[in-house]
């Protein structure tokens, strides 16, 4: 990896969250990966349907040497990680050979003081309980707001 660049997607680029969508998709160790129709799933089109049409929606993507290897995404909607109207929730992934190298770290600090900035106070997000993600999520300030029987909806106070 020679070159990270995290910057906004670009309205262009927009059909790529498609790609993220289905990598954020969790995959529990010994099970095999469900095949891509699922990102056609109506509760999982809540992430990226009609993205950029709604005041709410931000992405901002991972570029390494030109490539976009990850992205980051809010949107107020009606989603897994849902706990209010006025709070976004978030939604990132990384192409499989880009994950464990901080780029997620370095994506998430970047959105959370982009919301910051837009003075919103919280963000939210859900999270199986076996996804190595939960980590990074407790390292830039998310902490677990509700238990599930097989998630985690966490909150991060902006």
């Amino acid at each position: 990896m020679n070159r990270l660049t995290i910057r906004k997607l670009k309205t262009e680029e927009y059909p790529v969250l498609e790609d993220f969508l289905y990598e954020a998709i969790f995959v529990p160790k010994g099970e095999s990966k469900p095949s891509r129709e699922i990102i056609k799933n109506e509760d999982l089109q809540v992430y990226i349907k009609d993205f950029g049409k709604h005041n709410d929606d931000y992405c901002l993507i991972a570029e390494c040497d030109k490539k976009i290897v990850g992205a980051c995404w809010v949107r107020i909607m009606n989603d897994y990680g849902h706990i209010a109207d006025d709070t976004p929730s978030l939604a990132i992934s990384l192409y499989e050979g880009y994950r464990g190298k901080g780029i997620g770290t370095k994506l998430m600090n970047h959105m959370l003081a982009s919301l910051k900035e837009k003075s919103y106070k919280r963000i939210s997000l859900s999270v199986q309980k076996e996804n190595n993600a939960v980590n990074l999520y407790r390292k830039v300030g998310f902490h677990i707001m509700e238990e599930k029987e097989e998630e985690y909806i966490m909150v991060c106070s902006l």
